[in-house]
C-alpha cells in the first residue's frame, strides 16, 4: 500500500485515522500497518515482528477493541499509561483503538492529551466508520486514511483463493455481504446462515398487518439476545472463575472485602457486551433489510443494476410491482432512523416496532 511506503520514506506520523464502512478493513488495515512499522523489511508478513503482531502476540502492540457499549474512561487511561512506555521489543509502541467512535466524552478526553503531546517512539491508530465519529480535536490531530468497501468480485476472488469456496457460491456469498469479507465467510460456510438471511429479506415482502409488525419485531430482538447469550454464557462463566481465583474466593465461605465490588463491576461489563452483541446482531438485520429494499427500489426505477439478492429475485420484483418507489424509499428511511436510535441506545423492541409500523403504514 502506498500508505506503508509513505511511512517508510519518513512520512511518518504519530497519530491515524482510518476510516470506512463495515467490511472495508479498518481494524485489519490497522494491525496490517503495525505489522509493517515493527518490521524490520517494511512488512514482509514472514519474519517473527510481522507475525507476532498478525498473531496479536507483540508486546509492543496493543489492540483495544469493544466488547461493551462504549470505551470508558477506565480504560481509556489505561491505555494513555501504556502510550507513554517505550517500546520494549520493537521500534514502536502502538495502539490501535478499534471503534474509536465508541469512546466516551471523557474517555475521548483522557485520549486527548497523549495524542496532542505523544511519547517520541508511540504511534496511535483509531477506527471508526466515519472521521466526524470522532471527538474534533482528535481528528485535527491525526492524519485521515479513508478505505472503501471492496467490490463484489474481489470478495469472490479472496474467497475462492484463500477459503477454497467454489466460484458460484463465492459470486453469491460476495454480492449478498455487499462487500463485507467476514459476513461473506460466514456466509459460505454455514448453509442455516443462508437460510436466515433469506428469511430476513423476505420481511419486507410478508408484512401486511400491526400483528405482523409485531412478530417481526420480537423474533427479531429475541433471536439476536439468543445470539448474544450463545456467545456470552461461557465467556462469562470464565471470567467470573478467573475473578473468584484471584479473589480466593470458595463456592461457600465468606467473601473478602472488596470484592462485592469487582464482581459487581465484572457482572456490569458482561451485561454491556450482552447488550452490544444484540444490538450488532439487530443491525445486520437491519443490513439486510436495506439491501432487500434497495433492489425493490432498483426494480421500481428500472436502473439495471445488479440484485444485492438475486436468490429472491421473484420475490422483489413482485413486492416492487405492488408498492411505489416513494414508499420504498420512506421504508429505507425507517431503517435508517431505526439504526440511529438503536445507536443513540433505544430500546431495540420499542424501535424495531416503530421501524416497522412506518414501513406498513
Amino acid at each position: 500500500m502506498q500508505i506503508f511506503r509513505s511511512a517508510a520514506e519518513g512520512a511518518m506520523t504519530h497519530a491515524w485515522l482510518i476510516t470506512g464502512p463495515p467490511g472495508s478493513g479498518r481494524s485489519t488495515s490497522a494491525v496490517a500497518f503495525a505489522a509493517a512499522l515493527q518490521c524490520p523489511n517494511n512488512g514482509c508478513g514472514q519474519c517473527k515482528d510481522c507475525q507476532m503482531v498478525l498473531d496479536g502476540t507483540h508486546a509492543d502492540v496493543t489492540v483495544i477493541d469493544t466488547e461493551g457499549l462504549s470505551i470508558g474512561v477506565d480504560t481509556a487511561r489505561d491505555v494513555v499509561r501504556r502510550a507513554a512506555m517505550f517500546p520494549s521489543v520493537g521500534e514502536w509502541q502502538i495502539i490501535i483503538v478499534e471503534d474509536a467512535d465508541r469512546l466516551t466524552e471523557q474517555a475521548a478526553n483522557a485520549l486527548l492529551k497523549s495524542i496532542e503531546e505523544p511519547s517520541p517512539k508511540t504511534v496511535w491508530f483509531l477506527c471508526a466508520p466515519f472521521a466526524e465519529d470522532v471527538l474534533v480535536t482528535i481528528r485535527s490531530r491525526s492524519r485521515l486514511v479513508v478505505l472503501a468497501t471492496p467490490p463484489s468480485d474481489t470478495v469472490a476472488a479472496y474467497l475462492v483463493r484463500k477459503d477454497g469456496v467454489d466460484p458460484e457460491t463465492a459470486q453469491f456469498v460476495a454480492s449478498a455481504s455487499q462487500g463485507h469479507i467476514g459476513r461473506a465467510r460466514a456466509l459460505a460456510r454455514n448453509p442455516e446462515a443462508q437460510a436466515r438471511r433469506r428469511d430476513i429479506v423476505a420481511l419486507p415482502m410478508r408484512m401486511r398487518s400491526l400483528a405482523d409488525v409485531m412478530s417481526a419485531a420480537s423474533q427479531i430482538v429475541a433471536e439476536a439476545q439468543s445470539r448474544a447469550e450463545t456467545q456470552c454464557d461461557e465467556l462469562d462463566a470464565k471470567e467470573l472463575a478467573a475473578l473468584q481465583s484471584s479473589w480466593g474466593v470458595e463456592e461457600k465461605g465468606k467473601r473478602p472485602t472488596g470484592y462485592a465490588g469487582a464482581l459487581s463491576a465484572l457482572k456490569k461489563d458482561q451485561d454491556s457486551r450482552r447488550k452490544r452483541i444484540a444490538r450488532d446482531e439487530i443491525d445486520r438485520v437491519l443490513i439486510e433489510l436495506m439491501s432487500a429494499l434497495r433492489d425493490v427500489l432498483s426494480v421500481q426505477l428500472k436502473t439495471g443494476q445488479p440484485l444485492v439478492n438475486p436468490d429472491v429475485r421473484q420475490s422483489i420484483e413482485e413486492f416492487a410491482s405492488r408498492t411505489t418507489a416513494k414508499k420504498t424509499l420512506a421504508s429505507l428511511d425507517a431503517i435508517a432512523h431505526c439504526r440511529k436510535a438503536l445507536a443513540a441506545n433505544a430500546a431495540p423492541q420499542i424501535a424495531m416496532e416503530s421501524m416497522f409500523v412506518r414501513m406498513v403504514s
